[in-house]
């Protein structure tokens, strides 16, 4: 929900700068690569100690993650690699992000957060795989708050005002609770559909065994059952 909102309201300042690109013929997958080196530069600037700046790059490569799409949509360029290829890189910038905080933390000897990184690392790439794989499981997967753009904005503002330290320990957390989340989510659906399916062979079997055996006449009925007519003849 949240993470549809975000793009709604930057979609119409979006959509006008991939309008101006468009024409350029600049290729999309060129601007998803662009992405990539732009956080990559700044998970360097996170490994020196510059998070201020590391921000500031992020925003770029966020405003190249954002663009990437509708130009290909304006250019009739969409396909499915060049989806693929978005995501494969939007995990690589994750980690990207993250080993670099990873080797500031450990180069200042700060092993509490170092290990808040490797939480919120590790959170970040299970949120998405845990969507990816529910997607070809069950119809509806998305559920929890702590998708990419909420974790890059919370990072972006963190960098910005050089307060990382709150950042992890939400990062830490809140992805690895939306993992959780989806888990269950996704187990809840999964059993719904097996429940379901198991009812109806069993009503289906019912009837079968309805059809193939008739029901045995009750006591005092005027028509007597094989059995004791069978053993009122033994007795004569």
């Amino acid at each position: 929900m949240t993470t549809r909102n975000i793009g709604r309201y930057l979609s119409w300042p979006t959509n006008r700068l991939a309008a101006l690109l468009a024409p350029t013929g600049i290729p999309p997958n060129v601007i998803t690569c662009s992405a990539l080196i732009f956080n990559f530069w700044a998970s360097l600037l996170f490994a020196s100690g510059r998070f201020a700046a590391a921000g500031g790059i992020m925003m770029i490569a966020g405003l190249c993650d954002l663009l990437d799409g509708p130009v290909a949509r304006l250019q009739n360029r969409v396909s499915l690699f060049g989806a693929f290829l978005d995501s494969i890189f939007d995990r690589y910038a994750d980690l990207m992000l993250f080993l670099g905080l990873l080797v500031y933390y450990v180069h200042v000897d700060r092993f509490r957060y170092a290990v808040l990184t490797g939480a919120a690392m590790a959170g970040a790439v299970m949120v998405s795989y845990a969507k990816a794989r529910a997607n070809s499981l069950v119809p509806e997967s998305d559920v929890g708050f702590w998708d990419r753009p909420e974790r890059l904005a919370l990072m972006i503002i963190g960098a910005l005002a050089n307060r990382m330290s709150p950042v992890l320990w939400i990062l830490a957390i809140g992805p690895n609770i939306t993992v959780i989340h989806r888990i269950v989510h996704t187990w809840m659906q999964t059993e719904g559909v097996k429940r379901a399916a198991t009812k109806q062979a069993t009503k289906v079997s019912a009837g079968k065994s309805a059809a193939q055996f008739p029901p045995i006449a009750p006591r005092g009925s005027s028509d007597p059952s094989p059995i004791l007519t069978r053993t009122a003849g033994r007795g004569r």
